[in-house]
């Protein structure tokens, strides 16, 4: 069972529906440490706001590991434009009131903080699983000279002319 992600900000946001009128409609927001969630907004009164809104349980999941960025940000009439851009290229566009930060800022950030831990665990699987596969059965985890007097470390390959790689 895993723990739920940290939520960085809630609120709400316009969509672009994707239908032939391709209308703004509102959606409660929930950027977290792993995506973004959109629910559909149910007003509960006249206020429009993020408090005032409900939402329903059923949300649509924007997953970071699927997201490849978020870019073409206009600022019009006191709003802001911006484009989610989905690995496989699907473009889905948002808007919200250009106000304190920005949400395209947050959604980047949150972006390219999600990418470069997951390059720093590839990083260190890539290492941990190159360590491993030069280690022999029986072979001592000790650094090895060479002709030169250099110092070879273990997981340290060596080009078949002697030199180091």
């Amino acid at each position: 069972m895993s723990l739920p992600a940290k939520v960085i900000r809630d609120g709400l946001l316009e969509k672009r529906s994707s239908g032939l009128l391709q209308l703004w409609k509102k959606k409660r927001c929930v950027l977290t440490e792993d995506g973004l969630r959109l629910h559909k907004c149910r007003s509960a009164g006249s206020g429009s706001d993020a408090q005032t809104a409900a939402f329903g349980s059923k949300a649509k999941e924007l997953r970071f590991e699927r997201m490849a960025t978020v870019d073409c940000v206009e600022y019009k009439r006191g709003l802001v434009y911006f484009t989610v851009v989905m690995a496989p290229g699907k473009e889905i566009d948002f808007r919200c009131p250009q106000e304190g930060t920005s949400w395209n800022a947050e959604i980047a950030l949150a972006l390219v903080r999600y990418k470069n831990l997951q390059a720093v665990q590839t990083g260190k699987n890539r290492h941990l699983s190159s360590s491993s596969s030069h280690i022999g059965d029986g072979e001592e985890l000790t650094p090895r000279t060479l002709g030169s007097g250099r110092l070879l470390l273990p997981s340290e390959p060596i080009n078949v002319d002697g030199h180091f790689g």
